[in-house]
Order: C-alpha cells, then sequence, then structure tokens
C-alpha cells in the first residue's frame, strides 16, 4: 500500500531551516531564531492550549495567552483553511455585553494519524483523530527470535489493515517501541527481549513501503506524551512516567518538553544502577534498577514465598490479596512498592519533578499501590517547604496511552507542538 501524492512534511526533532547560528571569535555559538520558527512555535502553542483547555474561541485563546485577538487570527486562521481546525456554532458570550463566540477545535474530517506500539511479540495498529480517539485498532504476534523479513511482512500487513480503513492519507505513522531506539535516525538499536528487532531500520523500510512520513521513540516516551495530551500530564511542565512490566522504563518531562538525551537515549531507567554488586540484568550489567522492581523478580519472590501460581503474580493480584487479608501478600507488595520508590527517590532528589505517572503492571494496583509508593518516596526524601509529591495512575490503559502517544510524535513533529 502506497499513499500517492502525499504532502512533503518535516518529521525532524529539529528544523535545520528554522535557526542560524553566530559564532563569536572564541567558538562560541548564539543560536538565532528565525519568525518563521517563531510562527511555528506560536502555532503549536495554540494547539496545545486546545489540547489542555478543549474547545476554545478567539477571544478565550488571546485571553490564555496574554495577546490580542489579531494576533491569535493570524495563527489560527491558516489552520481553519488546511481544514485542521474548525469553528462551531456560536453561543454566548461569558461577558456582559460580548458577541456570540465561536468555539475552535479539531477538525474531525481531517486525516489522522497512524500508530503502532511494538513490544515483545506484539504489534498494535490504529488510527487516531486529531482530537484523541483511537480507530481501526489491529493486533499481530510475532516471533521474538524469528527472522526479520518476517516480522517485517507482518507489520507491513498488520499496519495496512488499519490504514485501509483511513478515508484520507493519514499526516505520518508514530511508532512506540520497546528496546534502545535510535529517534534521529530511526533505528530500533536493541531489544534484549525481542532480538529480531535489533538493528531494524523500521522508519525508512515504512516509509519506502507506504509513501508516508515515519516517526520512532521509545515505548515509555510515547506514554509519556499520550499522559502529556490526555492523561495525569495534563497542563504539566515536570513530570515523568514510568513503566513496569517485563522490563522498566521511564520518561521525563522537563520545563515543558520532551527530554530526550543524544539520539534518544535518555530515560534508560531501568538499568540506572540500585544495589551495587546486585542481581545480573538483561543488559548485563548487575544491580539495575530492573533487577527488583519487574515483573521477573516479583514471580522470583513470590515463588520463593510459596505462594500458589508465582508466575501469575501481578500487583492487581497483590492489592487485592492484600485488601482480602493475606499477609504475604501485604509484605510482598510493600516490597515491591519500596523497590519502585527507590529509583523515584534518586529522580526526585536529581531532578526535583515532583509528579510521576504509573504505567504497566503496577498501575494495575491502582491508587493503594500508588498511595504506597508514595509513601516510600516522602520517607526518604529531603523535603523542601511547600513541596508536594504526586504519584497518580494512568487509568486510560497503557495501550490506549502509547498509541495516543506514538500518533503525538507525528502531530508534534508536523504540527510543531513544542513537546
Amino acid at each position: 500500500m502506497k499513499f500517492e501524492n502525499q504532502p512533503s512534511y518535516s518529521l525532524g526533532h529539529r528544523s535545520p531551516t528554522s535557526k542560524e547560528a553566530l559564532v563569536g571569535e572564541n567558538g562560541t555559538q548564539v543560536t538565532l531564531v528565525s519568525q518563521s520558527a517563531l510562527g511555528a512555535i506560536n502555532r503549536g502553542r495554540v494547539l496545545q492550549a486546545l489540547y489542555d483547555n478543549g474547545p476554545k474561541s478567539r477571544a478565550d485563546l488571546a485571553r490564555l495567552a496574554g495577546v490580542n485577538r489579531t494576533t491569535i487570527t493570524g495563527i489560527v486562521q491558516p489552520m481553519i483553511e488546511e481544514q485542521l481546525l474548525v469553528e462551531g456554532d456560536a453561543v454566548p458570550s461569558d461577558f456582559k455585553g460580548g458577541k456570540p463566540a465561536r468555539p475552535l477545535y479539531f477538525n474531525p474530517d481531517a486525516p489522522m494519524l497512524g500508530a503502532i506500539l511494538l513490544l515483545p511479540g506484539k504489534i498494535q495498529t490504529c488510527l487516531v483523530t486529531l482530537a484523541g480517539e483511537i480507530r481501526a485498532v489491529a493486533r499481530a504476534e510475532f516471533d521474538p527470535h524469528g527472522e526479520k523479513d518476517a516480522f517485517v511482512a507482518n507489520i507491513k500487513h498488520t499496519l495496512s489493515s488499519t490504514l485501509s480503513q483511513a478515508h484520507q492519507a493519514p499526516f505520518g505513522i508514530g511508532i512506540a517501541s520497546a528496546g534502545m531506539i535510535d529517534s534521529d535516525n530511526g533505528v530500533i538499536l536493541a531489544v534484549n527481549l525481542a532480538p529480531v528487532l535489533t538493528g531494524l531500520p523500521l522508519v525508512s523500510i515504512l516509509q519506502d513501503h507506504f509513501s508516508l512520513p515515519v516517526v520512532i521513540d521509545h515505548h515509555p516516551r510515547a506514554l509519556l506524551v499520550g499522559d502529556r495530551w490526555f492523561g495525569p500530564g495534563r497542563g504539566q511542565q515536570n513530570f515523568a512516567a514510568i513503566y513496569t512490566g517485563e522490563v522498566l522504563g521511564g520518561a521525563f518531562f522537563i520545563d515543558g518538553k520532551v527530554y530526550r538525551g543524544l539520539a534518544g537515549s535518555g530515560g534508560e531507567l531501568g538499568h540506572t544502577v540500585v544495589q551495587m554488586g546486585g542481581a545480573r540484568c538483561n543488559c548485563g550489567k548487575h544491580g539495575c534498577w530492573e533487577t527488583v522492581a519487574a515483573l521477573p523478580w516479583l514471580r522470583e519472590e513470590a515463588s520463593k514465598m510459596g505462594m500458589t501460581e508465582p508466575g501469575k503474580i501481578s500487583c492487581a493480584r497483590l492489592v487485592k490479596e492484600t485488601e482480602e487479608g493475606s499477609e504475604a501478600a501485604g509484605e510482598l507488595l510493600d516490597r515491591y512498592t519500596r523497590n519502585i520508590a527507590v529509583g523515584i527517590v534518586n529522580l526526585q532528589q536529581t531532578l526535583s519533578l515532583n509528579s510521576y505517572v504509573l504505567h504497566g503492571d503496577v498501575a494495575g494496583g491502582g491508587p493503594a499501590a500508588a498511595g504506597r509508593i508514595k509513601a516510600h518516596v516522602e520517607q526518604s526524601i529531603i523535603m523542601r517547604p511547600g513541596q508536594e509529591i504526586s504519584v497518580t495512575v494512568n487509568g486510560i490503559g497503557e495501550g490506549h496511552t502509547a498509541l495516543r502517544g506514538a500518533a503525538g510524535l507525528v502531530l508534534s513533529s508536523h504540527l510543531k507542538l513544542v513537546i
């Protein structure tokens, strides 16, 4: 499947033509931002305001931005003409004597966004509207140790079944993938639990096949973007997403931007060291946070304690059995949440993000697990006056959040949202 005559969109995280650099005598560079780049930034901020606040009139947006209505009109009118935004029916003004206002929001008939969630052994694809509605979901499984050609054929077929339901060419395709990702070059560098993906230049493969822009990022970072748009991270300027499952990962939102690091290498939280000389990790090192705060550790501890069906243990089950009066479940739940808290404590002491959103297995434990983690964190950090720690669970669900986040990677690049 190819979408012909597709407009060319820039999907890089940086725009090479938007900035110029002045170089001083000592070699120091001072970056200047062009007028076109400023326009793109303002456009993105207006769109982010709509995501954060819902449908708003031009007058509302002007008040939120602290600018006049003419400035807002200059930003939104091109997007209305491009059919990205639509104006709704006029509603009475909130101000006495004010003119009826027409709220702006995302056009339900605009091109959608393709999204892929790629985890060891599992492929999930869908279409996402600009307003975040998920449609045309397709799923497939693959052999984590199989042949690359078979995997590529599988993902092309699965994505084709989703894209065939789009009424027009999507803006692009976003991929949320497990493993170590080079987001700048579109390559999956390594996936310990799915070697078939290691070294796969998936972005170029899918771009060539579907003739659509493609962008890829780390799975926890896509969760973070999903949180920022549609979950507990909405409207926040600083927070982290923490994922636990077969592995442990995370991502940071700092001062209103997603932190990626060099070529997307930032956020390998599972491999921060919390126990010198500790257990050997899948990465080959010892004492990684992942070795004491992911499902393999939890199952092993459940087995040592003689719990029934330790291979099926989960945070949700521990919470349930604890509430039913099981002392063993309560003891293991406390150790599990304490081990998760250890890594968050180090994050808090280093970055002071104050807000942490849980995903994956630990999120299955709901507010009970989140409350225990928060208590352990507060016991271990140096609290400042007025400081408040937030540990919450994204109730949307990991799959939907990651898929929305993957779509958000495309949207942020195409519409220049600052994330």
